[in-house]
């Protein structure tokens, strides 16, 4: 008797032991879908898996303290409307890249809380072509390089839009928007401006703050837009690198 008694509770024993296995088993394999969905990566967009290919480097997986808002992902820019409706990261080419952070350590230095904000940067040379049908035969054309002679910095990833976030999160004040096609946005005269009060002193002050940055860390500004810096000349770019499609 005494022996069954014996056998009984060995039995309850091992069954309580199996429950709880099969248990954490069900628990791991209803854990498991929830895993592998936490540990996937967003799929990027088209553009970015075509940039990617080419060997450019996306702005924000190399610094993730640089600001993106493509302007042209947006309708607030100098066409009025989208023209990146699936690109939504900023691509520049390696060389590029490597000034652009060499250019947020510099600011960051002189301004911990400062950041840079990249509007645009990397262009595929078919946006390009939108952008010329907007502005030919206008007075505007010499903003908009014309794709028909090898398109401009942008269209070799050697080109980037950009600006300055202050502490409080907001852009810092450049006298004009981004993207403004008038004198206001020249760098050429930029005194004679805030003389007759077409900017403040105070962006002017910023706006050199960038170009000190941007200089120092290997790029070039562009007479015409206080915002546009590139790496290198066209004529190099045409003569060493590729254009993006």
């Amino acid at each position: 008797m005494k022996h069954y008694s014996y056998c009984i509770i060995f039995l309850l024993i091992l069954l309580s032991g199996c429950n709880r296995h099969e248990q954490k088993a069900k628990a791991f394999v209803s854990q498991k879908p929830a895993a592998i969905l936490s540990a996937q990566k967003p799929r990027k967009s088209r553009p970015a898996r075509m940039l990617d290919s080419l060997g450019m480097v996306n702005i924000a997986e190399a610094d993730s303290t640089i600001v993106i808002s493509l302007m042209y992902s947006r309708p607030d820019n100098f066409t009025g409307k989208v023209l990146y409706h699936e690109l939504k990261e900023a691509y520049l080419h390696p060389k590029a890249a490597r000034a652009l952070l060499k250019a947020q350590r510099l600011l960051r230095k002189l301004h911990p809380d400062y950041r840079l904000i990249v509007y645009d940067a990397a262009r595929p040379l078919s946006i390009q072509r939108e952008m010329w049908n907007v502005v030919k035969g206008t007075s505007r054309n010499i903003y908009v390089s014309n794709p028909a002679h090898g398109g401009g910095l942008h269209n070799y990833g050697l080109a980037v839009d950009i600006s300055i976030i202050g502490g409080n999160g907001n852009p810092l004040d450049m006298g004009t928007p981004v993207d403004f096609m008038g004198k206001a946005s020249h760098i050429t005269n930029e005194q004679e401006l805030v003389h007759k009060n077409i900017i403040t002193k105070q962006a002017l002050i910023h706006r050199l703050l960038l170009r000190h940055v941007m200089r120092q860390a290997g790029f070039h500004p562009l007479p015409t837009e206080w915002w546009h810096f590139n790496y290198c000349s066209r004529k190099v770019a045409r003569k060493y690198y590729k254009l993006i499609p």
